[in-house]
């Protein structure tokens, strides 16, 4: 566990985060001239912002990654969604205050998959190209 903590500081920071974000009452907002589906954006960016993270982390910790590189698919793309559908259901069974949305879960995917496709074609060419 004390490797991963060395390792990946930052994105279990976030990852903490987002459970906290994710489980807390938050407080009433009705007086605040917000857009329709601002949560949206909201969870879109927590969850690209992990996972962005986790790549970002991955990439610059092994530098011979094309061996390990199917970690990174399963930790930087697969536990966040599955952690995002968890915590939608959670949220719908286990409290009394939020509800689990299926368009938060699929806002929470767009976010993994927007942090996929930029850490794939911008931060893993930049990381080579530094490496060299």
């Amino acid at each position: 566990m004390l490797y991963y903590i060395k390792k990946y500081p930052f994105s279990l920071a976030i990852i903490l985060t987002v459970i906290y974000l994710s489980f807390f009452k938050p407080p009433t907002m009705a007086d605040l001239p917000l857009f329709p589906g601002v949560d949206k954006v909201v969870h879109f960016c927590m969850y690209g912002g992990m996972a962005g993270m986790l790549w970002l982390e991955f990439l610059r910790n092994h530098r011979k990654y094309a061996t390990v590189l199917w970690h990174a698919w399963i930790g930087a793309v697969l536990c966040p969604i599955a952690l995002s559908g968890i915590i939608e259901i959670l949220q719908e069974y286990c409290t009394t205050y939020r509800g689990g949305d299926w368009l938060d879960f699929l806002a929470n995917t767009g976010g993994v998959l927007a942090a996929t496709v930029f850490a794939w074609f911008v931060l893993r060419p930049w990381i080579v190209k530094k490496q060299k």
